[in-house]
């Protein structure tokens, strides 16, 4: 991995609400987000926190996380309580697309992305601890995370990858020929085929991250790989997990208690296709922490937050 850069922060644009935790940009470079207040907001004018707007453009009474924007304007939102949404940004209606697989309640749906037929993929973070005990699941290691499927059209979503560790971002290659998922707990991001004979199946992409993979990025089909990194890698985790599966447990029953604050650590990361690092941009001591999502727009970076009350708009690195 090339050595990293600095993230560098131009301003700070407060939104009134906590827990932007995903950001997309759209093709007017208005930045959308979901906050912890179950609304869905678009921020205009980021490049001036001065004259930033913010619009609020539906509620979808519960939590939203990753978004996606579709080819025809409206608004796929995964939401920890309700399910798969898509929300029509024009008049605020909210639909729900699946809330259930195979009679199991759809909880901690985390991400989505639309491919060009139609079809939408859909991580679920965990099957065993709510959106508010998620340091529960990566300290118990549940490897209950999955990858749904719904087919063009709609209907019951299929189980495409399952034992996945806290399932996160997702984004496509530009060819469609496979998808990027990041495991949280397990720091690294992996392929999973969609076409061709090992299709269905996954394998490394990126391992041994420098800090824990969240959202995950792509403008359009032709840009990088852009990856949040939420926190830094911790060392005692990692060696916890190797415990058997009853201290886990009863660690994580402790730590769904105990009270968190981010450390100062900040970082994102851009890969290409192969899985190559292009940036890697950190930041030691940010006073914006747990970056939970980062997208392009306007020649600046704009990152959100599960904690912050508000985005942080930063300096976009050249091209190399």
């Amino acid at each position: 991995m090339d050595r990293p850069t600095a993230l560098v922060p131009r301003h700070y644009v407060a939104i009134g609400a906590r827990g932007p935790e995903d950001v997309v940009a759209d093709a007017r470079g208005r930045v959308l987000t979901g906050v912890e207040d179950g609304r869905i907001l678009r921020l205009d004018g980021l490049a001036d926190p001065d004259t930033a707007r913010v619009e609020v453009l539906a509620e979808t009474g519960g939590r939203p996380l990753g978004l996606e924007l579709l080819p025809d304007g409206d608004l796929l939102v995964c939401d920890a309580e309700r399910g798969l949404l898509r929300v029509a940004l024009d008049d605020g209606t909210v639909r729900v697309l699946a809330d259930s697989v195979a009679g199991e309640p759809l909880r901690f749906c985390s991400n989505a992305v639309a491919l060009s037929d139609g079809s939408v993929y859909v991580t679920v973070s965990s099957r065993r601890h709510p959106l508010r005990h998620w340091m529960a699941d990566l300290v118990e290691h549940t490897a209950t995370g999955r990858l749904l499927r719904l087919p063009p059209g709609g209907g019951e979503p299929e189980v495409l990858l399952e034992g996945l560790q806290f399932a996160n971002g997702v984004a496509p290659s530009a060819d469609e020929s496979f998808l990027v998922v990041a495991e949280t707990g397990a720091r690294r991001l992996i392929r999973c085929r969609l076409t061709g004979p090992r299709a269905g199946t996954a394998e490394p992409f990126a391992d041994d991250l420098p800090g824990m993979p969240d959202n995950i990025w792509r403008a359009g089909r032709t840009g990088p790989i852009w990856v949040a990194l939420a926190g830094p890698p911790v060392p005692p985790l990692d060696l916890l997990h190797r415990t058997p599966p009853a201290v886990r447990r009863t660690a994580a029953r402790a730590a769904a208690h105990a009270p968190f604050r981010p450390t100062g650590f900040a970082g994102v990361l851009a890969l290409d296709d192969d899985g190559t690092t292009v940036h890697h941009l950190t930041r030691r001591h940010s006073g914006f922490r747990m970056i939970t999502s980062v997208c392009a727009t306007g020649g600046h970076l704009v990152l959100g937050s599960l904690w912050e009350r508000g985005v942080a708009v930063c300096e976009a690195p050249t091209a190399k």
